[in-house]
């Protein structure tokens, strides 16, 4: 397939926002692909040319690219800055300034090039990365340089993640959405979507059977769901395991040993960011870990180095850094909570009961300096788990969460398996739980904040692959973290209403849009109908607890945990 093929696709999904219409065209993309083009061009749909969890970023600024179409089409650079200003758009640019002549260029060949301006670095790079480009746009035409502008420029934004992608396979398989489930399960495995499209366009859906968890490809997190009361878990989950709920950074270690003895570590966030680097100290576990290779799920937890207390989540978080890793170690000292096993010595856990995992855990994690097994009780009674999370309460961390004894592990699956339990319902005028929502937008500063260039955030919960709003917030907020919100809002600002966000009504309208990347924990005073909210609540005198850097946008609460919230909320005050 020529790029100027998949760049009339890019340009027809570009232009619309109907889901449905995207994922028929995305079926018809896929159908026309080899099963040696179509994973690649999974990734370079997203913007990418490797998964999530493999650290390629293209690093290339709008002054470099400027460069690069200059140099591609003979026009001086004060041209090229002068039309981008016109259009607001680098990649209109390039269309604008293109000369007329082609070659053809193939998407594989697409892909090479850009993969090797991606993985070029350190002296040099920058203008060996300005040529590439460029000879890349001399071989397309005007549509096709748009989006080889966009794509290492990270602005290729079509709407759509990963899960619209899976739809699409589906659609290409079966002419409908009936195997969408069974590719989310095996991407939430292996959330390489490259891998899982490669995989059924060469074997159909029976080649997802043997998709199973693999040292270095990180698992998604199982995720917890709410209920109400202590009462209320015991009937739905029966005998259950109740453990601490640190408030600390989520990590999935991966462990080889090698045959010297030597011991390799990678490890992953909830959001499948690649955190290796920041944990230098995980090289040292050899000791603690007896298998030959092991994929841990665990909590992070900062502890102060004078009285060996936790930290706040705040004070861990600034762990999660690229730069001055080894003074943020000192000050901050991590001790790994490890609560479950995914993966030993070849075998996958994922469909093993917690009971039996629990055992195999025990038997391979031996705690030392930095990981401990997390302590858990087991029972199938309200009174001694409430009492389990009172305690937990009173040693000052956030409450417990609570797993069904017999469930297996269900990857990026937010179902009642796990259950979270901060506080229980009873507390009047407070949320028992707090919600995590995506910033779409803000509004500017007035009075003292003027100088901050913000005043308030417009935040929404995901319906799908959208999001409703739910909210403005302008309270909890900080005079730094206003600067520092600001700062990271005004890189993501867009013109326009993006496609990924549902009609907001115009009372909401927000003076700047922003791409649906940042996600914020907010707390209130309760849950109430709204007919101007597109989630069908507001919350009543909301508050920013924190940036929630660990979580993507797809980790957000969604509009039916919003409702399970109100309805639990309800239930109580008629109570």
């Amino acid at each position: 397939m020529l790029f100027s093929q998949l760049a009339v696709y890019l340009q027809k999904l570009d232009e619309t926002s109907s889901r449905n219409t995207i994922t028929e065209l995305l079926a018809d993309l896929f159908r026309r692909a080899s099963a040696d083009e179509i994973g690649k061009l999974c990734y370079l749909l997203q913007g990418r040319v490797a998964p999530l969890y493999e650290e390629t970023e293209f690093g290339m600024a709008d002054k470099f690219m400027i460069r690069a179409i200059a140099l591609a089409y003979g026009a001086d650079q004060s041209v090229v800055l002068k039309t981008f200003k016109e259009h607001g758009d680098l990649g209109k640019t390039a269309s604008a300034l293109h000369t007329g002549k082609t070659e053809k260029l193939e998407v594989t060949d697409a892909y090479i090039q850009l993969r090797a301006i991606a993985e070029t670095n350190g002296t040099g790079s920058q203008e060996k990365k300005i040529q590439l480009l460029a000879d890349m746009l001399k071989r397309v035409d005007a549509t096709a340089a748009c989006y080889i502008v966009r794509i290492p420029l990270d602005k290729l934004r079509l709407g759509f993640s990963e899960m619209t992608i899976l739809d699409s396979l589906s659609w290409m398989l079966a002419g409908d959405k009936s195997l969408r489930s069974r590719l989310e399960d095996a991407y939430n495995v292996r959330p390489d979507i490259g891998y899982i499209s490669e995989t059924v366009k060469k074997e159909g859906i029976a080649g997802l059977s043997h998709v199973r968890a693999r040292v270095g490809s990180p698992v998604l997190a199982e995720l917890c769901q709410r209920l109400p009361n202590a009462a209320e878990m015991i009937k739905k989950m029966g005998n259950v395991a109740v453990e601490p709920k640190y408030d600390g950074v989520r990590v999935q270690i991966h462990v080889i040993r090698a045959r010297n003895g030597g011991v390799k570590i990678s490890t992953y966030s909830r959001n499948l960011e690649p955190t290796t680097d920041m944990f230098p100290e995980l090289s040292e576990i050899g000791k603690e870990v007896d298998a030959r290779e092991a994929i841990l799920d665990c909590e992070a937890v900062g502890l102060d180095p004078v009285t060996g207390k936790i930290s706040s989540f705040q004070e861990t978080s600034t762990r999660k850094r690229k730069h001055d890793i080894d003074e943020a170690r000192k000050s901050v000292p991590l001790r790994f909570f490890v609560f479950d096993i995914l993966y030993k010595d070849g075998k996958d856990f994922l469909s093993t009961p917690l009971s039996e995992r629990r055992s195999i855990l025990e038997h391979t994690v031996k705690p030392g300096r930095l990981l401990s097994i997390s302590p858990q009780i087991v029972t199938d009674k309200a009174d001694e788990l409430r009492r389990y999370h009172d305690e937990q309460l009173r040693v000052g961390l956030e409450g417990v969460v609570v797993k069904k004894w017999n469930s297996l592990y269900e990857p990026g699956r937010r179902g009642y398996s796990w259950v979270k339990f901060k506080e229980e319902e009873g507390k009047d005028g407070k949320l028992t739980d707090t919600i995590d929502a995506v910033v779409m937008g803000y509004y500017l500063g007035e009075g003292k904040r003027t100088g901050f260039g913000i005043g308030a955030l417009l935040v929404g919960v995901r319906k799908g692959e959208q999001f409703e709003t739910v909210t403005k917030i302008g309270t909890g907020v900080t005079d730094a973290l206003w600067k520092t919100l600001q700062k990271q809002l005004h890189a993501i600002e867009v013109r326009g209403v993006p496609k990924e966000y549902d009609a907001v009504h115009k009372t909401l309208i927000p003076d700047v849009w922003t791409r649906p990347l940042i996600v914020v924990e907010l707390a209130g005073d309760d849950l109430t109908k709204s007919p101007t909210h597109g989630a069908g609540y507001a919350v009543r005198f909301p508050r920013l607890v924190r940036i929630r850097k660990d979580k993507r946008p797809a980790d957000a609460t969604t509009v039916s945990e919003l409702t399970r919230m109100f309805e639990n909320q309800m239930s109580h005050t008629k109570k």
